[in-house]
């Protein structure tokens, strides 16, 4: 017999790629909250406004410190608690245990991820000349059109390379998803190894599996930033 069940390795490629769906949801969803929330903390801090300037450095610096493994958990086991004491108390009959998994998984990765992108926004709002912003003032243009028209398109082209790394960071941390019992690609390739103890095989799967949504991902960035490089010359 050989090292490698070549048979369960292709049946479980398969079950793996079955979790694809549910971990590209979460990535998307994520991505969808923690672009504004992370552009306009990001704006935050480069404005330095108080209060808000240094609730962004200590979120960042909670996020940066700790293992994402460690915020899953903390977060797994406070929602539901902070959530029951709330229906408690407004007499709201909902079973806060028997929530889909999958409704953390939006917070707790959309959480991580803003955080993640505060730095990459900023550090790309600020490679964009000043000047800018207040040439297109002194033409008539309100601050949210300038950044909408101008300073946005700009930032976006230094933002990429960084944008481009957090999402695939970001659909790789989703495979810790099974410490919460989401039906993601890595529960479901191991649940299928544990009944003939066929980790190897599943382990592969993973891994391939992975591989091809962030090879992917990383191609769809490449195009989309060749896109974007005609702004970087804009002036107005």
């Amino acid at each position: 017999m050989g090292l490698i069940n070549w048979q369960f390795l292709f049946d479980t490629f398969f079950v793996a790629l079955s979790g694809v769906p549910v971990a590209l949801l979460v990535t998307v969803v994520s991505l969808f909250v923690a672009v504004p929330l992370g552009f306009l903390l990001a704006l935050a801090r480069v404005y330095e406004i108080p209060v808000v300037n240094f609730f962004a450095k200590i979120y960042i610096s909670f996020v940066r410190g700790t293992p994402i493994i460690i915020q899953i958990f903390v977060l797994y086991a406070t929602i539901p608690l902070l959530l029951s004491g709330l229906f408690e108390k407004y007499n709201i009959d909902y079973p806060i245990y028997n929530v889909n998994p999958l409704w953390y998984a939006f917070i707790i990765f959309s959480f991580n991820t803003a955080a993640i992108l505060i730095e990459v926004f900023r550090s790309a709002i600020q490679t964009v000349p000043k000047g800018q912003l207040e040439a297109a003032q002194s033409v008539g243009l309100t601050s949210a059109q300038a950044y909408r028209r101008i300073i946005i398109p700009q930032a976006l082209v230094s933002a990429m390379p960084n944008l481009c790394t957090a999402t695939i960071n970001l659909i790789k941390a989703t495979s810790l998803g099974y410490a919460i019992s989401l039906q993601e690609i890595t529960l479901k390739a191991k649940v299928e190894a544990n009944f003939g103890y066929n980790y190897l095989e599943a382990y592969i799967d993973i891994f391939i599996v992975y591989l091809i949504i962030c090879m992917t991902v990383e191609y769809l960035f490449k195009w989309s930033e060749k896109r974007l490089s005609r702004y970087k010359a804009v002036t107005v």
